[in-house]
């Protein structure tokens, strides 16, 4: 039985050798532009069956946006703390409002100002403040919305945005800019 199984290996082998060889019929002819490659005569695709072509590019995809979180308002306000406990923020309508212990606040009142606050129409005032015990939803480093607000908390910060208008304040311990 061994022996029959090695003849019949042997004939599956050379079955598939024999299946691999190709011939092409006809002969090669001089290109007169280029006298070293051989041309070959190429057929029109009809019409009626137009044949596909298949293009392949490399084109980097773009990370999708973020989905931002929304924060459910406790009577009209959203109250919150960034990562790293040192801002408190609310939030409103019409503006937003955070406490921090600014390393660069101008002097309000005689003191250096704890707090800031814009409007939705990008207006920026510095506060003498304390938010008090306000109860507050700790944010991630991620995106948000609350009361017609875009929030974005980084590590470098926390930017504060209005939908309706795009103004707003990019809040940070080293300072604040409003837009």
């Amino acid at each position: 039985m061994d022996v029959r199984w090695k003849v019949m290996g042997v004939l599956a082998a050379g079955t598939l050798l024999v299946g691999c060889q190709s011939t092409i019929s006809g002969s090669p002819e001089r290109n007169a532009g280029n006298p070293t490659e051989p041309t070959f005569p190429t057929s029109t695709p009809s019409r009626s069956s137009p044949t596909p072509t298949t293009t392949t590019t490399t084109t980097p995809i773009a990370a999708p946006p973020p989905v931002a979180e929304a924060l459910p308002p406790q009577n009209g306000y959203v109250f919150i703390t960034t990562k790293s406990g040192q801002t408190r923020c609310q939030i409103n309508t019409t503006e937003v409002a955070c406490e921090a212990p600014f390393t660069s606040s101008p002097t309000v009142d005689g003191a250096p100002a704890n707090g800031v606050r814009v409007t939705a129409d990008g207006q920026l005032k510095w506060v003498l403040g304390n938010l008090g015990d306000i109860p507050v939803v700790p944010i991630d480093y991620r995106t948000y919305t609350a009361q017609g607000w875009t929030i974005v908390a980084t590590e470098d910060g926390t930017k504060f945005t209005n939908d309706g208008t795009s103004h707003g304040m990019s809040v940070a311990i080293g300072g604040v800019d409003a837009f």
